[in-house]
């Protein structure tokens, strides 16, 4: 089969297609001939190095997938052949191929495209096991997501509002401000020319938000703790401000704050077999009633998969980037 490989760590010209082995299946994998897979800005930071798969993980980039299952273990029970899907995966989406668990498998959302749920599963799990299943994210709390304009932040715009919080988003420009108030978010702010903390607080009476998920990290954490309520929860999932930061913890014990954090590519299958599982009983629903859709930037060729992860660095898109084998 045909995959996109690292051949050395460094910028996106480093991706390559290559002639690979099919992937072998366990006992409980399924066989996935994939019709799409999606971008996420981790696929970025494994190709510069920084984001190794985990033990026994395929090598190859790629968190999602879409496609009809091809062969399956001989444990798996719910799957057959030609059953349409989408997975999570720990690596190789972006191949022509992938074996999967069948626990991180899912059925295509009633009225999504084979194509567009490649975009869902990666999105629907970090959201969900987050904001919801950790931070308790419940109807009438306040809900604020950086990165508004990003699939994960498209995507936990419409869950939170489905869910019935009032949503505050900060994105860069009035473009991507326009798409995350047509998803439904209350209160949209321009982080390059605001402060988002005086916003939240003018916005919440001085109170702030009841929950945070961040993707900034570093930068924004003292501001994150500024920003929250008392018994606030801040959840990090990523570090584009860094790693590093100076912090006063005061507000933790002021506000009884909570912070945490998680990645879900390191997480064990069978932890990830569970998310999977409260993804499709809690998420499936509102996708299936229209409620939350999925938002597709653009879909590329897998041949193009430079320009595509170039795309993703500019931070030019809004929603998700497909590749397309």
């Amino acid at each position: 089969m045909k995959a996109v490989v690292i051949t050395t760590p460094g910028g996106p010209e480093v991706l390559e297609i290559q002639e690979v082995e099919d992937p072998k299946i366990k006992d409980d994998d399924v066989l996935i001939r994939i019709e799409a897979t999606a971008l996420n800005r981790a696929d970025t930071v494994q190709r510069k190095g920084s984001y190794p798969p985990p033990p026994g993980a395929s090598t190859y980039p790629g968190l999602e997938c879409s496609g009809i299952i091809e062969a399956v273990g001989n444990d798996v029970t719910r799957w057959k052949i030609g059953d349409q899907v989408c997975a999570l995966l720990s690596g190789g989406g972006y191949a022509e191929k992938v074996a999967v668990p069948a626990g991180q498998v899912l059925p295509i959302p009633s009225g999504v495209s084979l194509k567009d749920a490649a975009g869902f599963p990666e999105v629907a799990c970090t959201v969900w096991s987050t904001v919801f299943m950790t931070s308790r994210l419940t109807s009438g709390e306040t809900f604020l997501v950086h990165g508004g304009s990003s699939g994960i932040g498209t995507f936990a715009i419409q869950m939170a509002k489905y869910c019935g919080a009032k949503v505050f988003v900060t994105a860069g420009n009035t473009e991507k401000l326009a798409v995350c108030k047509n998803l439904g978010a209350d209160v949209c702010i321009n982080y390059k020319t605001e402060d988002f903390v005086a916003r939240v607080k003018e916005e919440t009476d001085g109170k702030g938000v009841d929950v945070i998920l961040d993707n900034v990290g570093g930068s924004y954490f003292q501001r994150n703790l500024a920003s929250l309520n008392i018994d606030g929860r801040l959840f990090i999932i990523g570090f584009q401000g860094g790693t590093a930061t100076q912090v006063n913890l005061a507000p933790f014990l002021q506000r009884r704050l909570t912070v945490q954090g998680a990645g879900l590519r390191s997480r064990s299958s069978e932890n990830k077999t569970s998310i999977v599982s409260e993804v499709e009983k809690n998420v499936w629903p509102a996708i299936a009633s229209g409620k939350v859709k999925p938002v597709i930037y653009k879909s590329l060729p897998l041949s193009e998969v430079v320009a595509a992860h170039k795309l993703m660095e500019s931070s030019a898109h809004i929603g998700k980037i497909l590749l397309i084998p």
